[in-house]
């Protein structure tokens, strides 16, 4: 991507788009005036406040600065290093996150799993939380993480968390979730986020906020709150307790008020579900699975990937397979983005 690349030509990912200008209205007003460092301050005790409240429950908030350090860190405090992380073979943590969970789990093993749409399957499931259990010589089943929305741009429904939720209880594992499009998710399916993460089972959520417009604030949300007090040790170890967390915590704060993270989701949703509708129409064009949050995958004769990307669009293509590429959307996406690139979509495939 070209630093002069419209960004209405941005399909590439949602991590692209600036700031919502109430993430920013608030980091102004936190830069007035002292505050106490570490998280002492009142931003991160009203951010804690605002979640316990989404939640319906009490919670812990730890502030960190990316996704790799929300889901490496939960993972380690879930996790011994003789232990195995079971996940689907396609979640983020398997591959992109450049070995970090092995990483801060001082060794824990990736244990892949199978599943369509980059779901784990039940089935699959019950399979791997047994293999080898209680084997000195094999790693052992400790964690699953579910990735929500999936790398394809796939929610998992309730009952399919709800399922997951209750093979991981009965085998006594710990289940975490990769939220880094959670709002997404929860925009999707309409339900409360209690519904999706510790009704179901979650012990530990990964709460993306940059995708869908902080700046630079991610969180672990900790519904198991025995958790607290190593994951606060692991933060700070990893360097993820600035001392000026308050910059942070005014993001997340402005984030969850009046529901900006749920219309913002919402909006990411329906522009990719206006891209997905748009390219049924093209027959030269094969979607391939669903778009429940905004991402897309569809598969492209060559001379619209290349018409595509003279004229300036960007997305990944090739990477997965030949033709085959995938369209984020973003809060920033607005209906005029996306039928210029049905339109340009539309010329190149006649």
């Amino acid at each position: 991507m070209s630093a002069t690349t419209p960004a209405a030509r941005i399909f590439s990912s949602d991590n692209t788009a600036a700031a919502s200008p109430e993430i920013l209205e608030a980091l102004t007003r936190a830069a007035t005036g002292p505050a106490l460092p570490y998280g002492a301050d009142h931003h991160t005790a009203a951010a804690k406040r605002r979640l316990s409240e989404i939640f319906e429950r009490d919670v812990d908030l730890l502030l960190v600065s990316t996704g790799t350090a929300a889901n490496s860190l939960s993972l380690a405090a879930l996790t011994p290093p003789w232990g195995s992380v079971l996940c689907h073979r396609d979640s983020h943590i398997n591959t992109d996150e450049c070995g970090a969970p092995e990483f801060y789990t001082a060794g824990a093993k990736l244990a892949p799993l199978a599943g369509d749409d980059a779901k784990i399957h039940p089935d699959a499931l019950r399979a791997a939380v047994r293999r080898r259990a209680g084997d000195i010589h094999s790693v052992q089943p400790s964690v699953v993480s579910v990735t929500q929305a999936t790398e394809t741009g796939a929610v998992y429904t309730l009952d399919e968390v709800r399922t997951l939720g209750e093979i991981t209880e009965e085998a006594g594992l710990r289940l975490h979730m990769d939220g880094a499009r959670f709002a997404g998710s929860v925009a999707s399916l309409g339900c409360t986020p209690a519904e999706l993460t510790w009704r179901a089972g979650v012990d530990l959520l990964s709460f993306g906020a940059t995708k869908n417009g902080t700046m630079t604030a991610d969180a672990i949300v900790v519904f198991d709150r025995s958790l607290t007090p190593e994951l606060t040790f692991r933060a700070k170890r990893a360097g993820q307790v600035p001392a000026k967390m308050r910059f942070h915590a005014a993001q997340l704060d402005a984030y969850l008020t009046d529901d900006l993270w749920l219309h913002n989701a919402a909006h990411a949703n329906a522009m990719a579900t206006r891209l997905q509708d748009g390219l049924k129409a093209v027959s030269e064009v094969v979607l391939l699975g669903t778009a429940d949050a905004n991402i897309l995958f569809c598969r492209l004769p060559q001379q619209v990937i290349e018409g595509l990307l003279a004229d300036g669009f960007t997305f990944y293509h090739d990477r997965w397979e030949p033709g085959v590429v995938r369209l984020v959307t973003s809060f920033a996406t607005t209906e005029g983005d996306v039928d210029d690139l049905l339109d340009a979509v539309r010329r190149y495939a006649s």
